[in-house]
């Protein structure tokens, strides 16, 4: 047997002999079960004591299954029966291992089924803990291998156990908490099974009702569906313009435009609400500015689909920017060279040649924005007024006076329909042609400026949003500082005294603010979810662009359905999921992580497929040729030109942990309280003055951290230098010289 393989059959030995097989009360880290009973003690002995001493027979088959690969010490590979032994070694300690926890659960039989057939059982079991978790990586790993020595993606046991592993991992918390609620889209408010109240929600007039063209309003699907497109085609263009301005141009001002494209992303999205309120609301700043100049009466044009989209627009740009940035920075400025030398213009170059290449990023940034627009559920929150929506509508059907999870449910399958049909455009759209311009090959790295005309409507169009989000920045700021916001603007520094306040006494410094707390925790839990979602993320990608094998759209469609589903559908599904046997996760820092995740793993996904579509496979396969394994090729050689990528998934997945809002708010608890629940209290209690103090603090965080992974990841090297190439003699600007030129060549 190979050494990995033995790593993994001693990880497995390990949690079926040494750790607690089922879930700690207090923590597993906290240590407290060693010093507490274990190891004969129920709630801390490990599966091989619980099958022999507290009489848990159905544990020992878990462990049974671990002996096969045992046969294979001696001879290994060689072993006529080595792929066979493996799977059915992993393949059934894995079934085995689902079945006794879905079976079984803390009032015995969990089916009245398996109780008629086999009598009452008087024990119980809780949910699955640590040595649950090794045992069940173990026999993952075990039945890759063993698929792979089968034949499976050509014997590459990397790939292969890549491929087992996100597909487990999404199986589990993305399929299995989605499946369980859309499951009560077919029950009644009885609770019984019935197709007919299926029927009658999804063909609900609310749902596709087109009143909106005899003058009334639209059904929440069709208003979700424009406000989405509205969106993602805003997000796209204003994040194309700042890619372009910023790669593209001699802008003076590019760092302060990045952090500015950035700034949106960073801040909860009802802040951004509350700030266009305070500047466009019937009391704003600049309406009532406006209404006394011309001398007209304040409106409340914002409160509806103007001030959603508006807001959308700003929270969800630096999202289309972080996956454009890199794809712009992708284009291989040979072609554009070779366009030139054909003596086309900039104008013409950029049409023909270079924005062609930007496809897969623009498909993917209008995508993003597209999906994001619809779980959005902040912004509509605030500013919705009449304009229903449906991540709204699914929310007040779960924690309305009505309580209608069928409801909910249906509205999310129809949310889920739009997400499913962008896809499909998107699809469509990229075909199947190739857009790879990153090879082995040493180039200039000169790319072309743009067309006068292109630089001065991309300037016309990024340099002006930038001033807006600096006015809605500065209004937040400014509202951190005064007393009650909107009534009293006396500038005090209480609010951040009241948050983050400081002491000091005998034993040393004194965290005396109410928000720290719920500070440190938010902290915690997005510096551990925003590694490892990168890291799903972009091996995800990975397999989608770089390998073939069947079932892969379905895969790629299952790393996109978290993202399709709103947060408040994720939140109440994790509940039902993962609040009873054999998971029992609810109330824990755990399935938080879980959450954010699986919840932001598209934005590395959709990143990394657009700019791993640019590196031509040739890199590949010199790396395979020179004799690397697949593991040491995306290593070495992909990892490094991701950089964009990572940055991005990074940057997303951190502050996307620290500013969520409609998934969280189910699943936070007394011990680990996110700072966006943290905030709506102080928000509901009429604390708005704190809550914006709090709101600056994170911003400030989140920008710091930003700043320090862009330090740390670096930037790709594509190219021996990255600039743009000086004007050349092209049909955009041909001199006099160049004219008498042409026509003594004529």
């Amino acid at each position: 047997m190979n050494r990995m393989l033995w790593i993994w059959l001693a990880i497995g030995w390990i949690g079926f002999v040494i750790f607690p097989w089922y879930q700690q009360e207090y923590g597993f880290w906290t240590l407290e079960w060693l010093f507490d009973g274990y190891p004969t003690y129920v709630d801390y002995a490990p599966a091989i004591l619980q099958a022999t001493l507290l009489e848990k027979y159905w544990l020992l088959p878990v462990g049974l299954f671990l002996l096969g690969p045992l046969l294979l010490a001696r001879q290994g590979r060689a072993h006529p029966k080595y792929a066979q032994i493996l799977i059915i070694s992993g393949l059934g300690g894995l079934i085995w291992m689902v079945g006794q926890g879905f079976a079984i659960g803390i009032s015995g039989w969990s089916y009245g089924w398996l109780e008629s057939l086999f009598g009452p059982l008087d024990m119980r079991q809780y949910g699955l803990g640590y040595g649950a978790l090794l045992m069940a990586a173990s026999y993952l790993i075990i039945l890759c291998t063993g698929l792979a020595a089968a034949g499976a993606m050509r014997g590459d046991v990397f790939v292969t156990s890549a491929i087992g592993t996100v597909v487990a991992l999404v199986a589990l918390f993305v399929f299995f908490p989605v499946a369980r609620i859309l499951g009560s889209a077919f029950v009644d408010i009885d609770g019984a099974v019935s197709g007919a109240a299926f029927v009658r929600n999804f063909f609900d007039d609310s749902v596709w009702g087109l009143g909106c063209l005899a003058g009334g309003a639209c059904g929440v699907a069709w208003n979700t569906a424009f406000l989405a497109i509205l969106t993602a085609v805003s997000t796209t263009l204003l994040g194309l313009a700042f890619a372009l301005v910023v790669t593209r141009t001699g802008f003076r001002y590019k760092k302060s435009l990045r952090v500015l494209t950035v700034l949106p992303i960073i801040t909860p999205p009802f802040v951004i609400g509350l700030a266009l309120i305070l500047l466009f609301g019937r009391s704003g700043a600049a309406t009532q500015f406006v209404s006394d100049l011309l001398g007209v009466e304040a409106g409340r044009w914002l409160y509806g689909l103007p001030g959603i989209w508006l807001a959308q627009t700003l929270s969800f740009t630096p999202i289309s920017f972080l996956v454009l940035i890199g794809v712009v920075e992708g284009v291989s400025p040979s072609m554009e060279e070779a366009s030139q030398t054909l003596r086309a213009g900039r104008w013409k170059t950029f049409v023909m040649v270079s924005l062609p290449l930007m496809r897969p990023g623009l498909a993917n940034a209008f995508l993003l924005a597209f999906i994001e627009s619809m779980a959005d559920f902040g912004n509509p929150m605030v500013l919705g007024g009449n304009y229903e929506v449906l991540s709204t509508e699914i929310f007040f059907a779960i924690v309305g006076a009505q309580n209608d999870a069928g409801r909910a449910a249906v509205l999310a399958l129809v949310l889920l329909f739009f997400t499913l049909s962008a896809f499909a455009a998107q699809r469509f759209w990229l075909g199947r042609k190739s857009y790879a311009t990153v090879s082995g090959k040493a180039e200039s790295g000169a790319h072309i400026g743009l067309n006068p005309a292109l630089r001065r409507l991309v300037y016309c169009t990024a340099v002006p949003w930038g001033i807006f989000t600096v006015a809605v920045y500065g209004m937040i700021f400014y509202g951190s500082f005064v007393t009650r916001w909107g009534f009293d603007n006396t500038l005090t520094l209480d609010n951040y005294v009241d948050a983050f306040g400081i002491g000091w006494s005998e034993h040393g410094i004194v965290w005396t603010g109410a928000a720290w707390d719920s500070f440190w925790t938010t902290l915690n839990i997005s510096a551990i979810s925003a590694p490892l979602t990168a890291a799903v993320g972009l091996t995800t990608a990975y397999l989608l662009v770089r390998q073939n094998f069947r079932g892969k759209n379905v895969f790629e469609f299952g790393t996109m359905l978290s993202f399709a589903i709103p947060g408040t559908v994720i939140g109440v599904s994790y509940i039902l999921a993962f609040n009873v046997p054999p998971f029992e996760l609810t109330g824990t820092g755990v399935i938080l992580v879980i959450c954010f995740i699986f919840r932001n793993m598209p934005v590395g996904v959709r990143g990394g497929i657009a700019a791993m579509s640019q590196l031509d496979r040739s890199l590949d396969e010199a790396s395979l040729t020179l004799g690397a394994n697949s593991f040491t090729t995306f290593r070495r050689v992909i990892l490094p030109l991701l950089r964009p990528a990572i940055v991005a998934a990074l940057v997303y997945s951190f502050v996307r942990a620290i500013t969520s809002v409609s998934a969280v708010i189910f699943l936070v608890s007394a011990d680990h309280n996110m700072a966006t629940s943290y905030i709506i209290g102080l928000v509901e209690n009429g604390r708005y003055g704190v809550a914006i103090a709090y709101c600056c603090v994170l911003i400030v965080v989140m920008l710091a951290a930003i700043l320090a992974v862009q330090g740390a990841i670096g930037k790709r090297k594509l190219r021996r230098e990255d600039r743009i190439a000086p004007d050349r003699l092209t049909p955009d600007r041909v001199s006099p010289a160049g004219e008498n030129l042409k026509e003594k060549h004529s």
